[in-house]
């Protein structure tokens, strides 16, 4: 399939404006999705973070499985990152988050008074991530009220915005931000199955076909349970069951596969489907 070349404009000055802004930050928020941890991962932070506190967030871990939370939490941890798998619907997780940042912000004050600085500034903490993983709804939950635009499409966070937060903590939200050239194409069909990147990128075709492939190998049940498929690896098979269980016609009784192939990317992306993880470490 080859590599996948998407840096729209707004992608560019992003990456500009981040840096422009490390200069005024003490720590990193790296928002990443639980589903696909690593995939969601922009390897363009890891080198801006240099010398900074940096802390993952794992959003959306309501719609990954638990087992999978807990093996890349010990995973980014055996690579010495701070992570924390938080539910942003619930604010499950956020407590752990918190208090990674008061420990931060305590470091941070204990550095000022040895180089003399004795009025306590505020811990200044850029939110960051690629798009559509949460940042907005994160910065909301840690304010406690809406305070930052939020979408589920790329690309809604626009503008520059300090929100403080409770303890003394500054947040900065950023545009999402993907990388300019993505090698892997596992990667790749991840972040275009967790919509995070436009979906003319990858065929939707494509897309449904991975998707089919990923439930029939590690949960079946979910097909069966919810469209009464069983046994079945033939895309269209599955598709044209899976319109005729939820009542997509077309004249004459046809099923339409085309409306079933975005009502199953649709849900996935929902967690209509349950919790699924698409990759695990190692």
């Amino acid at each position: 399939m080859g590599d996948f070349h998407w840096y729209p404009g707004h992608m560019a000055k992003a990456k500009r404006a981040i840096a422009e802004d490390l200069k005024l930050i003490d720590v990193i928020i790296e928002l990443t999705d639980a589903r696909a941890p690593l995939s969601s991962r922009n390897p363009d932070i890891d080198v801006m973070a240099n010398g900074k506190t940096h802390i993952l967030v794992m959003s959306k871990s309501d719609l990954s499985e638990q087992s999978g939370n807990t093996a890349w939490t010990e995973y980014f941890k055996s690579t010495g990152l701070d992570a924390a798998c938080v539910d942003l619907r619930t604010g499950a997780g956020m407590n752990r988050v918190k208090s990674l940042l008061s420990e931060a912000a305590s470091k941070k004050h204990e550095k000022d008074k040895k180089r003399g600085i004795r009025m306590q500034r505020p811990l200044r903490a850029l939110v960051c991530g690629i798009p559509n993983v949460g940042k907005s709804t994160f910065i909301n939950s840690m304010a406690k009220k809406s305070v930052a635009k939020t979408g589920n499409k790329p690309g809604v966070t626009k503008g520059k915005q300090w929100i403080t937060v409770s303890n003394g903590i500054e947040l900065l939200d950023s545009p999402g931000l993907l990388w300019p050239k993505i090698e892997d194409e596992r990667a790749a069909l991840n972040l275009a199955l967790l919509g995070s990147m436009n979906d003319e990128v990858i065929d939707l075709e494509r897309l449904t076909s991975e998707l089919i492939g990923i439930l029939n190998s590690g949960y079946p049940q979910i097909l069966s349970e919810q469209y009464g498929v069983y046994d079945e690896d033939d895309t269209e098979a599955v598709l044209s069951k899976i319109a005729r269980c939820m009542n997509m016609l077309q004249k004459g009784g046809l099923p339409d596969r085309e409306r079933a192939k975005q009502f199953l990317i649709d849900s996935f992306r929902g967690g209509k489907l349950g919790r699924i993880t698409l990759e695990l470490p190692g």
